[in-house]
């Protein structure tokens, strides 16, 4: 702490991100990166970019990158904002469309930069219980307008849990709440979710987030984008254009636009991922696991004789890195990023030994 932080940053709670520790021969399943690289078409895209045009100021407007995305979900460009990873696009969200005079209302368990966003932005907000399997209930956003919320985002398939809501339960949310805004932030419905993407000309309070880090293998270069009806988006360039003009570099937007457009790297990475993730589900019942029904490219498991934390260590010691959340309700659990069925492998097998099975 310092005398010269301001206010804001001393009241600050950070989100922590997984570890990136660089360790040799390490298993890493803790931050739900892709196991398999990008399209060749993307390195290609990056290496035809990376000359003399560096000089010059990218694109403000990400156009050719937008046009991909609208071309992918059957939208105008101009129902599309991009930014420097999801997590800038939903720190634009925040400030642009959640900050309203009553609470922003999101799940008790779900993605932990929310909260974190709340704090940084001076945003109250409201955390709806999810029920005994760990479930989003729609009902429960389905109140009256007096006492109802501001704004709501829900993570679709939910993190860290991997549930996911089917596209009848969103449309019940959005209809009850037609004067607010709605968000479905949609990290990771690529691995077996459906889109709500399809609902944004019928619902003009719907945005719906997505990322490029999870399905499209591009943790590293940081593009994430926005959907929804042209007012919405108006209000995010806005504020983009408040805070960096220029969020996405020449390289950045030249490589998101090539995996945009390789549908077919896309559907055969992420098909192996699907594969893998009911292999792995399947191994880690068989000795004793508890495994929550997963859409997303991970798995939320627990042993009913094991701690959490135990386990996570156990593992650490053997090399491999899983993410556990020491918080209620979520203690005994691991989430366990789907990595190539090798490392998925090494994993059971460690856990056999761990639990001398």
């Amino acid at each position: 702490m310092s005398h010269f932080w301001s206010s804001v940053v001393t009241s600050l709670d950070p989100y922590v991100p997984g570890e990136q520790p660089r360790v040799e021969n390490l298993v890493k399943l803790n931050t739900n990166e892709m196991p398999y690289g990008p399209s060749p078409k993307v390195i290609a895209a990056i290496a035809n970019a990376n000359g003399d045009s560096l000089r010059l100021y990218p694109d403000p407007s990400s156009t050719a990158l937008r046009q991909a995305i609208a071309k992918r979900f059957g939208l105008s460009e101009h129902h599309v904002f991009v930014g420097n990873g999801s997590d800038e696009v939903l720190a634009h969200v925040f400030v642009g469309l959640l900050k309203q005079s009553r609470p922003l209302w999101f799940p008790e368990i779900t993605y932990s930069f929310y909260p974190v966003y709340c704090g940084l932005f001076d945003i109250q907000f409201r955390q709806i219980p999810l029920d005994d399997m760990f479930r989003v209930q729609p009902d429960d956003y389905c109140v009256g307008a007096s006492d109802g919320p501001g704004a709501i985002i829900i993570a679709n398939p939910n993190a860290p849990t991997g549930h996911a809501l089917e596209l009848s339960k969103i449309e019940a949310i959005l209809r009850a709440n037609p004067d607010i805004p709605v968000v479905i932030d949609e990290a990771y419905v690529d691995f077996g979710a459906q889109s709500a993407s399809v609902l944004i000309d019928r619902h003009p309070n719907l945005l719906v987030v997505h990322t490029l880090s999870k399905s499209r293998s591009l943790a590293g270069l940081r593009v994430g984008f926005a959907m929804g009806q042209q007012h919405l988006i108006e209000g995010l360039d806005r504020v983009k254009n408040s805070f960096n003009s220029y969020p996405l570099d020449r390289l950045a937007q030249a490589g998101a636009t090539a995996a945009i457009e390789d549908e077919d790297y896309f559907e055969q990475t992420r098909q192996r991922v699907i594969s893998t993730r009911t292999i792995l589900t399947r191994d880690l019942e068989s000795i004793g696991f508890e495994v929550l029904p997963s859409q997303a490219n991970f798995v939320f498991a627990r042993h009913p004789l094991k701690e959490g934390a135990f386990l996570a260590q156990a593992l650490r010691q053997r090399n491999i890195i899983v993410r556990h959340f020491p918080k209620p309700r979520i203690s005994d659990f691991l989430r366990i990023t789907i990595g190539t069925d090798a490392q998925c492998n090494q994993l059971v097998e460690a856990l056999q030994d761990i639990l001398g099975t």
